[in-house]
């Protein structure tokens, strides 16, 4: 599910990994059919469809996904700058394994970059602006309520946006969400995050939100150090 970016709003399209009853996929809908195919390929990375360590062919895939080589290959090429799968030459794409210290890494490198923009937007930000965020969170709880990773995943991504864009730095914003991104490729060791788990990590957004208004410093950055090590 894709959501609207930071401060605008839109209706989300059906999903393009979508199953069909018989278990095809339907093909793309959205804007372009390699956007539409990344997008999928993303679902299927973080909803664990895609196993890691595993060999993809870009036919195999255009087949599952009733489109041609081409757009496949090209939104491979794409996950493969971002770290989430390897090109193996002339059999198509591993997807990568990931380390609980990559993650803690990835972690702390998330802290180093957006714990001091939280603190300055703390005291930056009339506490009234914050209201105005508050359908972001909700978007987030209401993904996490139905269990569902991959929308929860992109809610939670959507909220970091809307709050990085109140620092008037688009760079920001770009780095900010590869690295969140990053972040959410497969679990490591086929680990399970529970519904209980979601809904937990979405009640952080609210919880920010709240110290953000009442700029309480140290909640922040206990909250956004926290949420990181959480993994989203």
């Amino acid at each position: 599910m894709e959501q609207a970016r930071a401060g605008t709003a839109a209706e989300p399209p059906p999903s393009p990994g979508t199953p069909c009853p018989g278990g095809t996929t339907p093909r793309p809908r959205r804007h372009s059919v390699r956007g539409q195919i990344l997008d999928a390929l993303r679902d299927a990375l973080v909803g664990g469809e895609l196993a890691p360590g595993e060999v993809y062919s870009a036919p195999a895939l255009a087949e599952r996904f009733g489109v041609s080589p081409t757009p496949v290959r090209e939104a491979m090429q794409q996950l493969a700058g971002e770290g989430a799968v390897e090109v193996v030459p002339n059999r198509g794409f591993r997807v990568a394994r990931r380390s609980a210290r990559e993650l803690a890494e990835l972690a702390e490198v998330r802290a180093l970059l957006e714990v001091p923009v939280m603190l300055s937007l703390a005291e930056a930000i009339a506490p009234e602006r914050w209201a105005g965020l508050r359908p972001f969170a909700e978007a987030t709880a209401a993904a996490a309520a139905k269990g569902d990773r991959a929308a929860y995943l992109e809610a939670d991504r959507t909220f970091h946006q809307a709050v990085l864009s109140l620092a008037g730095n688009q760079q920001l914003v770009v780095v900010a969400d590869e690295l969140h991104r990053r972040a959410q490729w497969p679990l490591v060791g086929g680990q399970i995050v529970r519904t209980a788990d979601l809904i937990a990590d979405a009640a952080e957004h609210t919880a920010l939100l709240d110290a953000l208004t009442e700029r309480d410093l140290d909640a922040v950055e206990s909250l956004v150090r926290d949420h990181f090590n959480g993994g989203d």
